[in-house]
């Protein structure tokens, strides 16, 4: 089975927590704050897997989570710092945030592996906090937390030329013919149900990959069958081979199937509907009069397109069309689909680190990454610690936030499960 299409839950490793120990030696009466900082937490990569062809095995496995860092400890020992996470991926993947859509990263490139989450820091071990007038900080850093996110990922096939056409024109017979590739092949009018590759080599020794794009009916760029899904699939193609049946045998109009097959790639993507195309006229060895013929050579000359009539039962014309196809394959570049500046790789920056202030009633409620961090530094008993707490909620903003909601002396204040009197400067 074909798999192209999963939606997973990475999280990245939170940061150990820094250490509040002191120095106990012999002959020291008072050693001073040695505590050690927390590990970093793991980051998510994710990483191209040369063996891999499908995303099948993310449909059982849906979350992955990268190690925590370990905790400080006395003696200015850090914590060990958490594993990263390497998730391998089949070449030609898109990875998408779930939320928003956007392209996280684009691994189509050998070897390629690209860092989506960052492993939250360490936190800082009390030995940091000590100053002329805090000598005995009884407080530390908590590690930060790793970030949590949902991603898409998506397949997209890496081929050189692409075969598109309605179903039954012909496309599964000619690939099996010229490739090692074992598509389904029959006489029914819907579509293949997953895309087939092969590698074509040609008697002059060249070689590219070619690909039958099934599912492009009539209404696929709305979604009509299973179109939508496939035709992501011949965005990375350079080249499109549009084979067109000219047997005569279904009755079919070869004009009206070009234009409609056109017309949905033009729906679904105006940069793909100016791909270079080669029109290819199967089933020649059936074809009951030259006529259909004759219209698709005049509606190839009118839009400057090549045509090459071809039957895959018998080989006529095929070789001559591969080697054409190898040889335009040498004159068009091979393109990134995803620009370098829409590409983004989520952090835990600073600038995240909001909060939020809301009345409850008479208790002033305040919430966020950043105060929650602070609350991972603080000691409520000790002293010196909610000193350090005053300060920083001045130097956070947030003491500002709620003497703008009109905060006076004796008003509760709750943070996170503490709630504490306001007490004004």
């Amino acid at each position: 089975m074909f798999t192209d299409y999963a939606k997973i839950t990475i999280k990245s490793g939170n940061g150990g927590d820094g250490a509040i120990t002191f120095r106990r030696e012999k002959y020291v009466a008072a050693g001073g704050p040695d505590g050690g900082d927390g590990g970093r937490g793991g980051s998510i990569f994710f990483k191209v897997d040369p063996n891999a062809n499908t995303l099948i095995d993310f449909r059982y496995t849906k979350k992955f989570k990268a190690q925590n860092g370990e905790n400080g400890s006395g003696s200015n020992r850090y914590g060990k710092s958490g594993e990263d996470l390497y998730i391998n991926v089949p070449i030609g993947t898109i990875i998408k945030d779930a939320e928003t859509g956007k392209i996280v990263a684009d691994l189509s490139q050998e070897g390629q592996e690209e860092l989506i989450l960052k492993g939250g820091r360490g936190g800082k071990g009390n030995a940091h906090f000590a100053t002329a007038t805090r000598q005995v900080p009884r407080f530390a850093q908590a590690g930060e937390e790793g970030e949590e996110k949902e991603v898409i990922l998506e397949l997209k096939l890496l081929a050189d030329v692409g075969l598109l056409g309605f179903p039954n024109v012909g496309k599964s017979t000619f690939l099996s013919v010229v490739t090692d590739a074992k598509p389904k092949i029959a006489n029914y009018h819907f579509t293949t149900i997953e895309p087939n590759l092969g590698v074509v080599k040609t008697n002059k020794g060249d070689s590219f990959v070619i690909a039958d794009i099934p599912g492009i009916i009539e209404g696929a760029s709305e979604g009509i069958g299973l179109g939508i899904q496939f035709l992501r699939h011949v965005e990375r193609t350079r080249l499109l081979l549009h084979v067109i049946d000219v047997s005569g045998v279904e009755g079919r109009d070869p004009i009206e199937d070009f234009h409609t097959i056109n017309e949905e790639l033009k729906k679904y993507s105006e940069k793909l509907s100016n791909r270079k195309q080669i029109i290819v006229a199967s089933k020649i060895d059936i074809m009951q009069d030259e006529e259909n013929y004759k219209k698709l050579e005049e509606l190839a000359k009118k839009e400057k397109m090549e045509i090459y009539k071809i039957s895959g039962v018998t080989g006529e014309g095929v070789q001559e069309l591969l080697n054409r196809v190898s040889e335009t394959l040498k004159t068009l570049p091979k393109e990134e689909l995803v620009e370098e500046e829409d590409r983004v790789v989520y952090t835990l920056d600073e600038e995240k680190d909001g909060f939020v202030v809301r009345k409850e009633g008479k208790i002033f409620v305040i919430e966020g990454r950043a105060i929650n961090r602070l609350m991972g530094r603080i000691n409520i008993d000790d002293n010196e610690s909610m000193y350090y707490f005053q300060k920083s909620l001045k130097n956070l903003g947030i003491e500002a936030e709620l003497k703008k909601q009109g905060i006076k002396e004796g008003d509760l204040v709750q943070v996170l499960n503490w709630t504490f009197e306001w007490y004004a400067d």
